[in-house]
């Protein structure tokens, strides 16, 4: 499925997140599933015609996520629980 892009406001929300470590609460659609999930963004990057955004699960895990397959997400300032 072709990449669409996502709202600049959204993008900038991200990006935001990355570059001040708020961890994130986030919704988004994985092979057919939707996950939920908390973690830390680490990186928002522009790669192959698509834009991703890199998390940093709880087990210290990365994951990728291409960012118009995310549904939603809200900063926690509290960090993850």
């Amino acid at each position: 499925m072709p990449y669409q892009p996502i709202p600049c406001a959204q993008h900038e929300r991200l990006e935001f997140s990355v570059l001040r470590r708020i961890p994130l609460r986030i919704e988004y659609h994985d092979h057919g599933a939707v996950i939920r999930e908390c973690a830390l963004p680490v990186d928002v990057a522009t790669r192959e015609g698509s834009e991703w955004l890199t998390l940093r699960r709880e087990s210290g895990e990365l994951k990728e996520i291409r960012l118009d397959r995310i549904v939603d997400f809200h900063e926690q300032q509290g960090g993850c629980r």
